[in-house]
């Protein structure tokens, strides 16, 4: 190689870090995969969120009681004819590994 084009080699890598400074943008020289680009992206989870209306029944502790004691007498119910969930470790996987 000769001198010339070590110089000029140098010069545009100069050129392309000061570029990348300057515009924010990252340097991949090697060309190798990187997550930049996804991490780059705006996030879209507030956006998302702002679908959806806000729900009122999450501040009020007595609606929340309410519903919280008709899931426990729905699961008494359930228990009482014999389709509660099962005791712990003994559920479909469990009882397929003993055949």
């Amino acid at each position: 190689m000769s001198l010339k084009s070590l110089l000029t080699a140098a010069a545009l890598q100069g050129v392309a870090e000061a570029r990348a400074r300057i515009f924010g943008h990252i340097l991949n020289p090697t060309g190798k995969r990187s997550p930049h680009k996804i991490l780059r992206k705006k996030l879209i989870g507030d956006k998302v969120a702002q679908w959806y209306p806000y729900d009122i029944k999450n501040d009020d502790p007595l609606v929340l009681a309410r519903e919280e004691k008709q899931r426990l007498a729905k699961l008494e119910m359930l228990k009482r004819r014999g389709k509660g969930p099962p005791k712990k470790g003994q559920g479909k996987r469990a009882t397929k590994r003993n055949k």
